[in-house]
């Protein structure tokens, strides 16, 4: 193709694809002048996705003790499980494992260079892609950084005392109380003592405040207590004070200063052009340049911090510096203690230093967004190569700090819990622990990309912790599901670890997730990897719809409780706030996260709230008491417009931050004010006692909120997500469910679908099935773990869509003895009759199996046309199913149940089922291998014994 027809192509918006702003991979291909491809439809793009679209693996390089052949073989390894990319990831060597006497390379180094070069054109080679991590471990460090650009926190240390009373403090006796319990101290950090105060218990002013701070130099504080209660305050700035979590050798060491512009250019430069002045330039094999966990431990301090903090707020912190910090924990959280560590405050004195903390907590988020997460990106972009980065931690902006990456990234974790029930009450008292594989942050990084028009948004996949050697397809897909529905579209799975095969079983392993070629499930690993593939494929072409926004109220929560450690906040506030978001979707409807600097940016337009390309007609505020004065003007003018805002169980009354906040109140109070004069649009809610969903529905039904899709009996393990391209729209329902089936009744607007066919596409076939879908209404079955991909666009021919049945009026239970196969893990082979079919971990003799069960059994049919299904009933692991000597295919979620049309015969069938289980119940009994010890029998890590293997009934209909 020429470039003058390329180019003519692309201005004719036929497809789906350009008219959302995403060139087709020819488009690309074309501007890198290589060949082209033939162009693919979008279906064409689903059905057998390139390699583009495949999920990607962090792949850790463990202590850096890389080989040439062995970095070959696993690229190898990963291809043909399906993987389309890597993520090199150096990390320190793991714990409770021997190394085969490896030799480190030191990153950066000549070697490792040209082992990264090696590996780059390895993948080049196999048509893989490749991101790289910057630094080494998390977060970036090394004992190269001069002092000045180590990471820096001031801290607090608090002694309570009752007087009368006359005593002396060394400063090592402050210095030891104030030092933080962070996970990775740096043993060279120095402290150093900024201010002594004795204060009141309790405080209710400043001028009660007694400055001893003159006695500093002493290295001894002596202090006369009067009568009464009171606390002596030390305020201490430590350097240096955390390392690199997990570095390899180069990139250990003290954490970088993320507040310091200068070395944060400087690290990154020493990164790139350490390498490009060896390989040349990285843009040529490298997609991104990745930053993974921002965990830097509650860092809140450079040089400047007060001087920029009054250039901003407009007055001087420091003399209530004290009162605004909290004591620091492990990761940097505020720790339970604060309610009682620091004196008490009179109410008063409270509503300061609250509005105070915000705007410390603000500044800081400005500092860390244009010191290092704009410097990252400028110098990726001076590069030629993406940024790809998990914007988000203690402190950082939930919404805007995603905003300059071409990559955001958030994170779906695999936990005990997900696929079962759990109550309302306790998603709230564990908001991120239960039941979810998509964390906190996720509904908020990808609404970021929406509002940026991104459709490339990762996740960093099924991290693991808790559930090792229990990595079951059906899990991976109930959380991998549940990332999607939050607006994920591109799966980085956590993680592969760089093991040689001769390494002692089970090899080097960093991180949980065992993700080898040694795991059961492994040689099916490409079913889930091609599911997933489809589903990028599509959604990385399309737009996610959403014309509902949420605000939630982090100004309030920065102010009291001081930012939180995302994605796994110590508080959520209020303890809800994920429920509303799921409630409007589970509900037909779909939504963004925004922000308040968002609203001030955003226009009004016939009664929407308008930013870029996003459109809302209603805004949810959740339990928001504080709102920026500008942002307060905006939302009456969405009101006024048409607009509706609903206030779920507060009104904002105040203005957000200290200065000047008296003028502000009033002028928030007023803009609130006039909104009320609009009671069918500005609307106060009270939460419910319980039953968000149902809630939800009854606001929707009241105040005209409509649905695209009408769900008619809504289930909180339902949910739907709605995209689109010029031509096509798409919505993916899913049951994140492991054990109810759902019939699902729903109808769709008319103006969505616009009297275009219905298609089922599966994502687990890439085939596609014609729907009947009069006057858009639509009824199915959604099983466990199931999830319905529906696509309405103008393609007119093909095969109808039938359904599987749970049973037939003629259903037979296959009985009698069934002879069983085991062929465990650990190479013995065993067989017996089984009198009937039973979960195997109820069997003591195989308690503790892994591996593979064949079972084999005869049925026997007068007429062959009587039996069109066979369900398996119930089933731990993967199947693959035989009759007759003629397969019937490969599950590996949710019902089993195999169509056998033109597989049984009149007369005597033969029926062979193979399951494949997880390995968890036989790693924990292995007591002299420390590491399946440590990851499935030690403390929290206790994992319990898992079902294994054909439970049935087996019954042919």
């Amino acid at each position: 193709m020429k470039r003058r027809d390329f180019l003519k192509q692309c201005s004719v918006a036929a497809s789906g694809v350009l008219v959302s702003n995403i060139l087709p991979p020819y488009a690309y291909a074309m501007l890198r002048d290589i060949n082209l491809p033939d162009y693919k439809s979008l279906f064409e793009m689903f059905s057998d996705p390139e390699s583009q679209y495949r999920p990607w693996v962090r792949w850790w390089w463990n202590g850096d003790k890389i080989e040439k052949a062995e970095l070959a073989r696993e690229l190898r390894v990963l291809k043909d499980a399906g993987i389309g990319g890597v993520e090199i990831n150096p990390i320190s060597f793991p714990l409770r494992t021997g190394d085969m006497g490896k030799t480190s390379l030191e990153w950066l180094s000549d070697e490792w260079i040209e082992l990264l070069r090696f590996t780059l054109e390895e993948a080049r080679s196999l048509e893989m892609t490749c991101d790289l991590l910057v630094g080494t471990g998390f977060p970036m460090g090394g004992d190269f950084l001069e002092k000045e650009e180590c990471s820096q926190i001031v801290v607090l240390a608090v002694k309570k005392l009752k007087g009368p009373l006359k005593t002396e403090f060394s400063l090592f006796d402050l210095y030891k109380e104030a030092d933080p319990a962070i996970t990775n101290p740096y043993t060279g950090r120095t402290m150093e003592m900024l201010e002594v105060k004795l204060v009141p218990d309790p405080l209710n002013t400043m001028n009660e405040v007694v400055n001893l701070s003159d006695q500093i130099p002493n290295g001894l504080i002596r202090v006369s207590v009067p009568k009464g209660d009171y606390a002596v305050y030390g305020l201490v700035k430590i350097e240096r004070f955390m390392s690199v979590i997990q570095g390899a050798p180069g990139g250990m060491g003290p954490v970088l200063n993320h507040y310091n512009t200068a070395a944060v250019k400087k690290y990154l430069n020493r990164m790139s052009d350490t390498i490009q002045q060896r390989i040349g330039p990285l843009a040529k094999h490298i997609r991104a340049f990745f930053i993974d966990s921002l965990e830097t431990e509650g860092a809140n301090w450079s040089s400047d911090m007060m001087s920029e903090f009054q250039k901003r707020r407009g007055y001087d912190l420091y003399p209530y510096l004290p009162f605004v910090l909290f004591k620091i924990g492990s990761m940097g959280n505020t720790t339970g203690v604060n309610i009682l560590y620091p004196v008490k405050m009179s109410p008063e004195f409270k509503k300061i230093t609250d509005r105070m903390r915000y705007d410390f907590e603000l500044t800081k988020a400005e500092l860390f967004r244009e010191r290092f997460v704009k410097t990252f990106a400028d110098w990726c972009r001076d590069n030629k190569i993406k940024s790809r980065a998990q914007a988000y931690g203690r402190g950082y902006f939930p919404v805007e700090g995603s905003f300059e990456i071409d990559i955001p990234e958030c994170e779906t974790w695999l936990k005990y819990g997900i696929g079962e029930d759990i109550s309302e009450e306790k998603l709230m008292q564990y908001p991120w622990h239960l039941g979810r594989g998509n964390t906190m942050i996720n509904k908020l990084v990808s609404s970021a990309a929406h509002l940026k028009d991104k459709k490339l948004i990762s996740s960093e996949e099924l991290t693991n912790t808790d559930m090792v050697f229990n990595e079951a397809l059906e899990i991976f897909k109930i959380a991998g599901d549940q990332s999607t529905i939050s607006g994920v579209t591109h799966p980085v799975f956590h993680g592969f670890n760089y093991s040689p095969p001769d390494a002692p079983f089970p090899g080097w392993i960093t991180y949980g997730g065992y993700f080898s070629e040694k795991n059961t499930m492994w040689p099916y690993f490409k079913y889930y990897t091609d599911y997933r593939a489809r589903l990028s494929a599509i959604l990385q072409q399309a737009t996610m719809f959403a014309d509902i926004a949420l605000l939630a109220p982090f100004a309030d929560q920065w102010s009291e409780y001081g930012a939180q450690n995302e994605p796994f906040p110590t508080l959520v506030s209020p303890a809800y706030q994920s429920l509303i978001w799921e409630s409007v979707h589970q509900n037909g409807s779909a939504c963004d996260y925004i922000s308040e600097q968002v609203i001030k940016d955003s226009e009004v337009k016939k009664g929407y709230l308008m930013y870029g390309k996003r459109k809302y007609h209603t805004l949810f505020l959740i339990e928001v008491h504080s709102l920026d004065t500008a942002a307060a003007e905006k939302l009456h003018g969405f009101v006024s417009n048409g607009g509706k805002v609903f206030c779920i169980e507060a009104i904002p009354s105040r203005s957000t931050g200290w200065n000047h906040h008296e003028e502000r109140d009033q002028e928030v109070q007023s803009w609130i004010s006039k909104m009320q004069a609009y009671e069918d649009r500005f609307v106060f809610l009270n939460k419910p006692a319980s039953d968000f969903l149902s809630w939800y529905k009854a606001v929707q039904k009241k105040h005209a909120v409509t649905p695209y899709v009408k769900i008619r009996e809504p289930k909180t393990f339902i949910t739907q997500v709605r995209y689109q391209t010029g031509d096509a729209e798409i919505f993916l329902f899913n049951n994140s469910s492991s054990k109810h089936s759902v019939p699902l009744d729903i109808t769709f607007e008319k103006s969505v679908i616009r009297n275009r066919p219905a298609w089922l596409w599966d994502a687990v076939t890439g085939k596609r099935f014609r729907l009947d879908t009069p006057d858009g209404h639509l009824n199915m079955n959604l099983g466990p773990a199931d999830s319905k991909l529906i696509v309405f666009d103008n393609h007119k021919k093909g095969a109808a869509w039938k359904e599987n049945p749970l049973t037939g009026n003629n259903a037979k239970e296959i009985n009698g003895d069934w002879d069983v196969e085991f062929i465990h893990y650990d190479g013995t082979v065993k067989k017996e009759k089984l009198n009937k079919l039973i979960d195997l971990k109820e069997l003591t003799a195989y308690t503790h199996f892994a591996g593979t069960v064949i079972y084999r059994n005869t049925f026997e049919l007068k007429n062959k046309q009587a039996a069109n299904y066979i369900n398996l009933g119930n089933v731990y692991g993967i199947c693959e199913v035989r009759i007759n000597g003629k397969e019937a295919g490969t599950q590996w979620f949710g019902q089993r149940i195999y169509p056998v049309e033109g597989l049984v015969r009149e007369g005597v069938n033969e029926i062979e089922i193979k399951v494949v289980t997880v390995m968890v119940n036989y790693m924990k009994t292995l007591k002299d291998n420390t590491i399946a010890q440590y990851w499935t029998n030690l403390k929290k890590k206790d994992q319990p014994l898992q079902s294994l293997g054909l439970a049935g009934p087996v019954t042919v209909y």
